[in-house]
Protein backbone atom coordinates (compact mmCIF):
# COMPACT_ATOMS: atom_id res chain seq x y z
CA UNK A 1 0.00 0.00 0.00
CA UNK A 2 2.75 2.34 0.83
CA UNK A 3 4.34 2.23 -3.05
CA UNK A 4 0.87 2.85 -4.37
CA UNK A 5 0.62 5.94 -2.28
CA UNK A 6 3.80 6.94 -3.30
CA UNK A 7 3.09 6.66 -7.44
CA UNK A 8 -0.10 8.54 -6.11
CA UNK A 9 1.40 11.29 -4.61
CA UNK A 10 3.83 11.44 -7.52
CA UNK A 11 1.46 11.63 -10.17
CA UNK A 12 -0.76 14.57 -7.62
CA UNK A 13 2.59 16.72 -8.14
CA UNK A 14 2.54 16.49 -12.12
CA UNK A 15 -1.22 17.12 -12.33
CA UNK A 16 -0.54 20.31 -9.86
CA UNK A 17 2.26 21.73 -12.23
CA UNK A 18 -0.61 22.05 -15.23
CA UNK A 19 -2.85 25.32 -15.60
CA UNK A 20 -5.11 22.72 -17.99
CA UNK A 21 -5.86 19.47 -17.76
CA UNK A 22 -8.24 17.40 -20.28
CA UNK A 23 -9.29 14.28 -18.89
CA UNK A 24 -9.92 11.34 -21.02
CA UNK A 25 -12.07 8.43 -19.51
CA UNK A 26 -14.60 5.47 -20.39
CA UNK A 27 -18.15 5.11 -21.45
CA UNK A 28 -19.09 2.85 -18.61
CA UNK A 29 -19.77 3.42 -14.67
CA UNK A 30 -15.94 2.79 -14.07
CA UNK A 31 -15.30 5.48 -16.09
CA UNK A 32 -17.85 8.14 -15.75
CA UNK A 33 -16.98 7.57 -11.30
CA UNK A 34 -13.75 7.93 -12.57
CA UNK A 35 -13.90 10.96 -14.60
CA UNK A 36 -16.05 12.79 -11.90
CA UNK A 37 -13.46 12.04 -9.29
CA UNK A 38 -10.55 13.51 -11.44
CA UNK A 39 -13.05 16.61 -12.41
CA UNK A 40 -14.09 17.42 -9.08
CA UNK A 41 -10.21 17.28 -7.98
CA UNK A 42 -8.72 19.41 -10.59
CA UNK A 43 -12.05 21.94 -9.80
CA UNK A 44 -11.03 21.79 -5.85
CA UNK A 45 -6.95 22.36 -6.52
CA UNK A 46 -8.13 25.44 -8.84
CA UNK A 47 -7.06 23.69 -11.81
CA UNK A 48 -8.58 24.33 -15.23
CA UNK A 49 -10.20 21.21 -17.10
CA UNK A 50 -12.58 19.40 -19.38
CA UNK A 51 -13.58 15.98 -19.92
CA UNK A 52 -13.86 13.76 -22.68
CA UNK A 53 -16.10 10.60 -22.58
CA UNK A 54 -14.61 7.45 -25.02
CA UNK A 55 -15.87 4.18 -26.28
CA UNK A 56 -11.79 3.14 -27.52
CA UNK A 57 -9.17 5.35 -27.11
CA UNK A 58 -7.37 6.14 -30.28
CA UNK A 59 -4.17 8.46 -28.91
CA UNK A 60 -3.53 10.19 -32.27
CA UNK A 61 -6.63 12.24 -32.42
CA UNK A 62 -6.20 13.41 -28.49
CA UNK A 63 -4.57 17.23 -29.07
CA UNK A 64 -1.90 18.67 -27.79
CA UNK A 65 -3.62 19.31 -24.16
CA UNK A 66 -1.95 17.64 -20.97
CA UNK A 67 -3.97 14.31 -20.46
CA UNK A 68 -5.75 12.76 -17.42
CA UNK A 69 -6.36 9.26 -18.44
CA UNK A 70 -9.00 7.50 -16.25
CA UNK A 71 -10.31 3.72 -16.51
CA UNK A 72 -8.48 3.88 -19.81
CA UNK A 73 -5.20 4.26 -21.24
CA UNK A 74 -2.79 1.65 -20.21
CA UNK A 75 -3.60 -0.77 -22.46
CA UNK A 76 -2.12 2.06 -24.88
CA UNK A 77 0.93 2.75 -23.50
CA UNK A 78 2.91 1.80 -26.38
CA UNK A 79 1.03 4.11 -28.86
CA UNK A 80 0.97 7.46 -25.53
CA UNK A 81 5.07 6.44 -25.65
CA UNK A 82 5.02 6.80 -29.02
CA UNK A 83 3.12 9.92 -29.76
CA UNK A 84 4.90 11.99 -27.19
CA UNK A 85 1.73 12.49 -25.62
CA UNK A 86 1.80 14.41 -22.18
CA UNK A 87 -0.08 12.59 -19.79
CA UNK A 88 -0.89 10.84 -16.64
CA UNK A 89 -2.69 7.39 -16.10
CA UNK A 90 -5.25 6.35 -13.76
CA UNK A 91 -6.24 2.71 -14.67
CA UNK A 92 -6.47 -1.28 -13.66
CA UNK A 93 -6.55 -2.72 -17.41
CA UNK A 94 -3.34 -4.65 -17.76
CA UNK A 95 -0.81 -2.62 -19.22
CA UNK A 96 1.25 -3.35 -22.33
CA UNK A 97 4.34 -1.50 -20.97
CA UNK A 98 5.68 0.36 -17.97
CA UNK A 99 4.56 3.98 -18.21
CA UNK A 100 6.49 6.22 -15.31
CA UNK A 101 3.35 8.58 -14.64
CA UNK A 102 0.82 5.69 -14.32
CA UNK A 103 -0.91 4.41 -11.65
CA UNK A 104 -2.01 0.75 -11.93
CA UNK A 105 -2.60 -1.92 -9.44
CA UNK A 106 -1.04 -4.57 -11.58
CA UNK A 107 2.55 -2.45 -11.72
CA UNK A 108 2.38 -3.76 -7.73
CA UNK A 109 1.45 -6.81 -7.47
CA UNK A 110 -2.60 -6.58 -7.22
CA UNK A 111 -5.03 -7.65 -9.52
CA UNK A 112 -7.47 -4.85 -11.51
CA UNK A 113 -10.13 -7.46 -11.72
CA UNK A 114 -10.79 -7.54 -8.07
CA UNK A 115 -7.78 -5.43 -6.15
CA UNK A 116 -8.65 -2.17 -7.22
CA UNK A 117 -10.80 -0.51 -10.33
CA UNK A 118 -10.00 2.70 -12.23
CA UNK A 119 -12.39 5.04 -9.93
CA UNK A 120 -10.17 3.68 -6.86
CA UNK A 121 -6.93 3.93 -8.56
CA UNK A 122 -8.26 8.13 -9.28
CA UNK A 123 -9.24 8.22 -5.83
CA UNK A 124 -6.28 7.68 -4.67
CA UNK A 125 -4.51 10.53 -6.68
CA UNK A 126 -7.61 12.80 -5.49
CA UNK A 127 -6.14 12.50 -2.17
CA UNK A 128 -2.93 13.45 -2.81
CA UNK A 129 -4.75 16.64 -4.93
CA UNK A 130 -6.92 17.45 -2.29
CA UNK A 131 -5.04 16.29 0.92
CA UNK A 132 -8.49 17.64 3.02
CA UNK A 133 -10.97 17.89 1.06
CA UNK A 134 -11.27 14.41 -0.51
CA UNK A 135 -13.46 12.25 1.45
CA UNK A 136 -16.80 12.51 -0.42
CA UNK A 137 -15.26 11.57 -3.02
CA UNK A 138 -14.85 7.79 -1.37
CA UNK A 139 -18.54 6.97 -2.59
CA UNK A 140 -17.99 7.46 -5.58
CA UNK A 141 -14.72 5.50 -6.45
CA UNK A 142 -17.00 2.56 -4.63
CA UNK A 143 -19.75 2.64 -6.92
CA UNK A 144 -17.27 2.39 -9.42
CA UNK A 145 -15.74 -0.55 -8.05
CA UNK A 146 -19.13 -2.28 -7.73
CA UNK A 147 -20.09 -1.39 -11.54
CA UNK A 148 -17.16 -3.22 -12.87
CA UNK A 149 -17.87 -6.42 -10.97
CA UNK A 150 -14.99 -6.32 -8.52
CA UNK A 151 -17.06 -7.98 -5.71
CA UNK A 152 -17.96 -10.65 -8.20
CA UNK A 153 -15.16 -13.17 -6.93
CA UNK A 154 -15.41 -12.59 -3.17
CA UNK A 155 -19.21 -11.33 -2.81
CA UNK A 156 -17.76 -8.22 -1.23
CA UNK A 157 -14.82 -6.01 -2.47
CA UNK A 158 -11.04 -6.97 -1.58
CA UNK A 159 -7.65 -5.83 -1.43
CA UNK A 160 -7.05 -2.29 -1.88
CA UNK A 161 -11.38 -1.92 -2.41
CA UNK A 162 -11.52 -3.02 0.69
CA UNK A 163 -9.36 -0.17 2.66
CA UNK A 164 -11.67 2.43 0.29
CA UNK A 165 -14.31 0.45 1.72
CA UNK A 166 -13.07 1.18 5.70
CA UNK A 167 -12.37 4.73 4.64
CA UNK A 168 -15.78 5.31 3.24
CA UNK A 169 -17.07 4.40 6.25
CA UNK A 170 -15.18 6.05 8.86
CA UNK A 171 -15.82 9.46 6.90
CA UNK A 172 -19.87 8.13 7.33
CA UNK A 173 -20.27 7.93 3.89
CA UNK A 174 -20.86 4.42 3.27
CA UNK A 175 -22.81 1.81 5.21
CA UNK A 176 -22.27 -2.17 4.72
CA UNK A 177 -24.77 -4.80 5.09
CA UNK A 178 -24.15 -8.28 4.80
CA UNK A 179 -27.37 -9.24 2.97
CA UNK A 180 -29.00 -10.47 -0.32
CA UNK A 181 -26.51 -9.73 -3.15
CA UNK A 182 -29.92 -9.52 -5.86
CA UNK A 183 -30.19 -6.45 -7.79
CA UNK A 184 -32.98 -4.03 -6.97
CA UNK A 185 -33.20 -4.42 -3.25
CA UNK A 186 -33.96 -0.39 -3.22
CA UNK A 187 -35.86 -0.01 -6.74
CA UNK A 188 -37.71 -3.18 -7.35
CA UNK A 189 -40.60 -5.04 -6.38
CA UNK A 190 -39.03 -8.30 -4.46
CA UNK A 191 -40.51 -10.78 -6.76
CA UNK A 192 -39.43 -8.75 -9.76
CA UNK A 193 -36.04 -9.16 -8.25
CA UNK A 194 -35.89 -12.48 -7.75
CA UNK A 195 -36.82 -13.15 -11.06
CA UNK A 196 -34.49 -11.11 -13.13
CA UNK A 197 -31.36 -12.77 -10.42
CA UNK A 198 -29.13 -15.66 -11.92
CA UNK A 199 -25.94 -15.61 -9.65
CA UNK A 200 -26.46 -18.26 -8.48
CA UNK A 201 -29.42 -19.38 -10.66
CA UNK A 202 -32.66 -20.49 -8.88
CA UNK A 203 -34.30 -23.49 -10.79
CA UNK A 204 -37.90 -22.50 -10.92
CA UNK A 205 -37.29 -18.72 -9.39
CA UNK A 206 -34.70 -16.78 -12.31
CA UNK A 207 -36.26 -15.93 -15.18
CA UNK A 208 -39.55 -16.83 -13.77
CA UNK A 209 -42.57 -14.12 -12.63
CA UNK A 210 -45.09 -16.80 -11.71
CA UNK A 211 -42.37 -19.49 -9.81
CA UNK A 212 -40.91 -15.88 -7.72
CA UNK A 213 -44.62 -14.96 -6.83
CA UNK A 214 -45.17 -18.14 -6.21
CA UNK A 215 -42.52 -18.37 -3.72
CA UNK A 216 -43.39 -15.45 -1.81
CA UNK A 217 -47.26 -17.26 -1.31
CA UNK A 218 -45.63 -20.22 0.20
CA UNK A 219 -44.04 -18.34 2.45
CA UNK A 220 -47.13 -16.18 3.41
CA UNK A 221 -45.11 -13.35 2.36
CA UNK A 222 -47.73 -9.95 1.10
CA UNK A 223 -46.71 -8.92 -2.19
CA UNK A 224 -48.11 -5.35 -1.55
CA UNK A 225 -49.86 -3.27 0.21
CA UNK A 226 -50.56 -0.03 -1.36
CA UNK A 227 -47.86 -0.53 -3.60
CA UNK A 228 -45.70 -3.20 -4.99
CA UNK A 229 -43.33 -3.97 -1.68
CA UNK A 230 -39.70 -3.69 -2.14
CA UNK A 231 -36.86 -5.72 -0.16
CA UNK A 232 -36.28 -2.59 1.73
CA UNK A 233 -40.33 -2.71 3.10
CA UNK A 234 -40.00 -6.68 4.31
CA UNK A 235 -39.61 -7.00 7.79
CA UNK A 236 -36.22 -8.68 8.93
CA UNK A 237 -38.37 -11.87 9.80
CA UNK A 238 -39.33 -11.95 6.24
CA UNK A 239 -35.89 -11.25 5.17
CA UNK A 240 -34.70 -14.09 6.66
CA UNK A 241 -37.64 -16.82 5.45
CA UNK A 242 -36.76 -15.42 1.96
CA UNK A 243 -32.98 -16.49 2.15
CA UNK A 244 -34.22 -19.73 4.06
CA UNK A 245 -36.39 -20.98 1.29
CA UNK A 246 -33.27 -19.76 -1.73
CA UNK A 247 -31.15 -21.86 0.22
CA UNK A 248 -33.45 -24.80 0.40
CA UNK A 249 -33.64 -24.67 -2.97
CA UNK A 250 -30.24 -24.61 -4.23
CA UNK A 251 -29.50 -27.48 -1.88
CA UNK A 252 -32.41 -30.00 -2.97
CA UNK A 253 -30.68 -28.71 -6.68
CA UNK A 254 -27.20 -30.15 -5.49
CA UNK A 255 -25.48 -26.89 -5.26
CA UNK A 256 -22.32 -26.65 -4.25
CA UNK A 257 -21.79 -24.83 -0.76
CA UNK A 258 -19.26 -22.47 -2.46
CA UNK A 259 -21.69 -21.15 -5.11
CA UNK A 260 -24.71 -21.42 -2.29
CA UNK A 261 -22.56 -18.85 -0.27
CA UNK A 262 -23.35 -16.05 -3.39
CA UNK A 263 -26.78 -15.92 -2.19
CA UNK A 264 -25.57 -13.46 0.34
CA UNK A 265 -22.56 -11.01 0.61
CA UNK A 266 -21.86 -7.54 1.39
CA UNK A 267 -23.76 -4.43 -0.25
CA UNK A 268 -22.78 -0.76 -0.12
CA UNK A 269 -25.27 1.96 0.70
CA UNK A 270 -24.54 5.44 0.20
CA UNK A 271 -25.67 6.83 3.78
CA UNK A 272 -26.27 10.46 2.35
CA UNK A 273 -28.76 9.69 -0.53
CA UNK A 274 -32.32 9.09 -0.63
CA UNK A 275 -33.92 5.40 0.59
CA UNK A 276 -36.13 4.01 -2.47
CA UNK A 277 -33.87 5.10 -5.17
CA UNK A 278 -31.61 3.92 -7.24
CA UNK A 279 -28.81 6.41 -5.73
CA UNK A 280 -29.08 4.99 -2.57
CA UNK A 281 -27.28 0.80 -3.43
CA UNK A 282 -24.13 1.14 -5.14
CA UNK A 283 -24.98 -1.55 -7.56
CA UNK A 284 -28.31 0.00 -8.83
CA UNK A 285 -26.42 3.24 -8.86
CA UNK A 286 -23.95 1.93 -11.14
CA UNK A 287 -26.41 0.65 -13.51
CA UNK A 288 -28.03 4.00 -13.73
CA UNK A 289 -24.72 5.77 -14.96
CA UNK A 290 -23.89 2.68 -17.51
CA UNK A 291 -27.68 3.64 -18.83
CA UNK A 292 -26.14 7.15 -19.41
CA UNK A 293 -23.32 6.38 -20.67
CA UNK A 294 -24.53 3.73 -23.30
CA UNK A 295 -26.58 6.13 -25.28
CA UNK A 296 -24.15 8.82 -25.50
CA UNK A 297 -25.70 10.80 -22.68
CA UNK A 298 -22.54 10.08 -20.45
CA UNK A 299 -22.27 14.16 -19.51
CA UNK A 300 -25.59 13.52 -17.70
CA UNK A 301 -23.95 10.83 -15.77
CA UNK A 302 -20.97 12.97 -14.69
CA UNK A 303 -23.44 15.60 -13.81
CA UNK A 304 -25.38 12.59 -11.23
CA UNK A 305 -21.79 12.00 -9.86
CA UNK A 306 -21.58 15.27 -9.45
CA UNK A 307 -24.82 15.93 -7.36
CA UNK A 308 -24.05 13.35 -5.21
CA UNK A 309 -21.13 15.50 -3.99
CA UNK A 310 -22.82 18.89 -3.65
CA UNK A 311 -26.43 18.31 -3.48
CA UNK A 312 -27.97 19.48 -6.49
CA UNK A 313 -29.31 16.43 -8.15
CA UNK A 314 -33.00 16.97 -9.39
CA UNK A 315 -32.34 17.63 -12.93
CA UNK A 316 -29.60 15.38 -13.87
CA UNK A 317 -31.40 12.75 -11.93
CA UNK A 318 -34.85 12.92 -13.92
CA UNK A 319 -32.65 12.68 -17.18
CA UNK A 320 -30.84 9.83 -16.04
CA UNK A 321 -34.23 7.83 -14.80
CA UNK A 322 -35.74 8.88 -18.07
CA UNK A 323 -32.29 7.39 -19.83
CA UNK A 324 -32.44 4.03 -17.23
CA UNK A 325 -35.92 3.60 -18.29
CA UNK A 326 -34.83 3.22 -21.74
CA UNK A 327 -32.24 0.91 -21.14
CA UNK A 328 -34.61 -1.64 -19.76
CA UNK A 329 -36.64 -1.77 -22.46
CA UNK A 330 -33.85 -1.91 -24.92
CA UNK A 331 -32.18 -4.34 -22.74
CA UNK A 332 -35.64 -6.74 -22.45
CA UNK A 333 -36.03 -6.15 -26.50
CA UNK A 334 -32.58 -7.45 -26.74
CA UNK A 335 -32.69 -10.51 -24.84
CA UNK A 336 -35.39 -11.77 -26.82
CA UNK A 337 -33.43 -11.32 -29.96
CA UNK A 338 -30.44 -12.71 -28.36
CA UNK A 339 -32.35 -15.95 -27.32
CA UNK A 340 -33.80 -16.29 -30.21
CA UNK A 341 -30.47 -16.50 -31.79
CA UNK A 342 -28.35 -18.25 -29.82
CA UNK A 343 -26.17 -20.97 -30.86
CA UNK A 344 -23.85 -23.11 -28.61
CA UNK A 345 -20.35 -24.32 -29.54
CA UNK A 346 -18.42 -27.21 -27.81
CA UNK A 347 -16.90 -24.33 -24.80
CA UNK A 348 -18.86 -21.07 -25.81
CA UNK A 349 -22.44 -19.65 -27.04
CA UNK A 350 -22.74 -17.25 -29.16
CA UNK A 351 -25.14 -14.83 -31.03
CA UNK A 352 -25.18 -12.12 -33.47
CA UNK A 353 -27.25 -9.15 -32.83
CA UNK A 354 -26.14 -7.40 -36.20
CA UNK A 355 -27.44 -3.44 -36.66
CA UNK A 356 -30.30 -5.20 -33.86
CA UNK A 357 -28.70 -4.37 -30.67
CA UNK A 358 -26.53 -0.96 -30.53
CA UNK A 359 -22.83 -1.92 -29.70
CA UNK A 360 -22.65 -0.15 -26.45
CA UNK A 361 -25.45 -2.49 -24.75
CA UNK A 362 -24.76 -5.69 -26.60
CA UNK A 363 -22.24 -6.83 -23.35
CA UNK A 364 -24.90 -6.14 -20.96
CA UNK A 365 -27.80 -8.23 -22.98
CA UNK A 366 -25.52 -11.24 -23.06
CA UNK A 367 -24.45 -11.50 -19.37
CA UNK A 368 -28.44 -10.72 -18.80
CA UNK A 369 -29.26 -14.22 -20.87
CA UNK A 370 -27.34 -16.24 -18.14
CA UNK A 371 -30.57 -16.40 -16.67
CA UNK A 372 -31.97 -18.44 -19.64
CA UNK A 373 -29.18 -20.37 -21.27
CA UNK A 374 -26.58 -22.28 -20.09
CA UNK A 375 -24.60 -20.76 -17.29
CA UNK A 376 -21.85 -23.81 -17.88
CA UNK A 377 -20.15 -22.05 -20.86
CA UNK A 378 -19.30 -18.21 -21.61
CA UNK A 379 -21.44 -16.30 -24.09
CA UNK A 380 -19.50 -14.43 -26.95
CA UNK A 381 -21.90 -11.38 -28.16
CA UNK A 382 -21.92 -9.54 -32.34
CA UNK A 383 -22.83 -6.36 -33.14
CA UNK A 384 -22.20 -4.11 -35.96
CA UNK A 385 -20.44 -0.80 -35.13
CA UNK A 386 -18.38 1.82 -37.08
CA UNK A 387 -15.27 0.22 -36.93
CA UNK A 388 -16.51 -3.26 -37.87
CA UNK A 389 -18.12 -5.67 -35.72
CA UNK A 390 -18.32 -5.10 -31.60
CA UNK A 391 -17.52 -8.63 -29.72
CA UNK A 392 -18.45 -8.30 -26.00
CA UNK A 393 -17.82 -11.87 -23.76
CA UNK A 394 -19.72 -12.55 -20.54
CA UNK A 395 -19.07 -15.40 -17.87
CA UNK A 396 -19.85 -16.36 -15.02
CA UNK A 397 -17.94 -15.93 -11.69
CA UNK A 398 -18.19 -19.69 -11.51
CA UNK A 399 -16.56 -20.24 -14.62
CA UNK A 400 -12.90 -18.03 -14.04
CA UNK A 401 -13.26 -20.42 -10.71
CA UNK A 402 -12.75 -22.69 -12.95
CA UNK A 403 -10.03 -21.49 -15.25
CA UNK A 404 -11.76 -19.27 -17.64
CA UNK A 405 -10.03 -15.34 -18.57
CA UNK A 406 -11.85 -13.77 -20.76
CA UNK A 407 -9.24 -11.35 -21.67
CA UNK A 408 -7.13 -13.31 -22.32
CA UNK A 409 -8.79 -15.44 -24.83
CA UNK A 410 -10.16 -12.42 -26.25
CA UNK A 411 -6.70 -10.83 -27.09
CA UNK A 412 -5.13 -13.86 -28.10
CA UNK A 413 -8.30 -14.26 -30.80
CA UNK A 414 -7.99 -10.86 -31.95
CA UNK A 415 -4.82 -11.60 -32.57
CA UNK A 416 -5.36 -14.00 -34.92
CA UNK A 417 -8.34 -11.93 -37.04
CA UNK A 418 -6.25 -8.62 -36.69
CA UNK A 419 -8.68 -6.99 -34.50
CA UNK A 420 -8.39 -5.13 -30.30
CA UNK A 421 -9.30 -6.30 -27.24
CA UNK A 422 -9.22 -6.50 -23.65
CA UNK A 423 -10.84 -5.85 -20.28
CA UNK A 424 -11.10 -8.68 -17.58
CA UNK A 425 -11.30 -11.80 -16.65
CA UNK A 426 -15.54 -12.20 -15.92
CA UNK A 427 -15.94 -10.09 -18.99
CA UNK A 428 -13.81 -8.38 -21.91
CA UNK A 429 -14.87 -7.01 -25.26
CA UNK A 430 -13.43 -6.12 -28.71
CA UNK A 431 -13.15 -4.86 -32.22
CA UNK A 432 -12.71 -7.05 -35.19
CA UNK A 433 -12.95 -6.48 -38.76
CA UNK A 434 -16.38 -7.89 -40.26
CA UNK A 435 -16.33 -10.59 -42.65
CA UNK A 436 -14.14 -12.54 -39.59
CA UNK A 437 -16.68 -13.66 -36.82
CA UNK A 438 -16.42 -17.13 -37.73
CA UNK A 439 -12.65 -17.19 -37.43
CA UNK A 440 -12.79 -15.30 -34.48
CA UNK A 441 -15.41 -18.12 -32.86
CA UNK A 442 -13.09 -20.58 -33.94
CA UNK A 443 -10.37 -18.95 -32.01
CA UNK A 444 -11.79 -18.01 -28.96
CA UNK A 445 -13.81 -21.59 -28.84
CA UNK A 446 -10.44 -23.43 -28.44
CA UNK A 447 -9.08 -20.97 -26.02
CA UNK A 448 -11.46 -21.38 -23.78
CA UNK A 449 -11.44 -25.30 -23.78
CA UNK A 450 -7.89 -25.28 -23.51
CA UNK A 451 -7.94 -22.77 -20.07
CA UNK A 452 -11.24 -25.09 -19.12
CA UNK A 453 -8.88 -27.67 -19.29
CA UNK A 454 -5.83 -26.40 -17.62
CA UNK A 455 -7.98 -24.84 -14.80
CA UNK A 456 -7.62 -25.74 -11.31
CA UNK A 457 -10.00 -28.64 -10.63
CA UNK A 458 -12.31 -27.92 -13.35
CA UNK A 459 -15.73 -26.35 -13.21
Amino acid sequence: MKEILAKAREIAEVIRREGFVKIVTHIDADGITSGAIAFESLRRAGIDCEIEFLKKLDVDVIGDEFVWFTDLGSSCIREIVRSGLRCVITDHHVPDGYYKNQLNPHDFGYDGSYDLSGSGATYLVSKFLNPVNHTDLIQLAIVGAVGDLQDSRECKLVGLNEALVNEGVTYGFLDVERDLRFFGKQTRPVFKMLEYNFDPYIPGVSGSERGSIDLLKRLGIPLKFEDWRRWIDLEIDERRAIVSELVRICIRNKYPIGYIGRLVGECYILKKQAEGTELRDATELSTLLNATARYNKAEIGLKVCLGILDGDLDWAFRKARRLLQMHRRNLSEGIKLALSRMEELENIQFFHARDEIIDTIVGIVAGMCYSRVNLEKPIVAFANCDEGVKVSARATQRLVDGGVDLEKAIRLACERVGGSGGGHKIAAGAVIPRGKENEFLEEFNRIIGEQIRNGAGGI
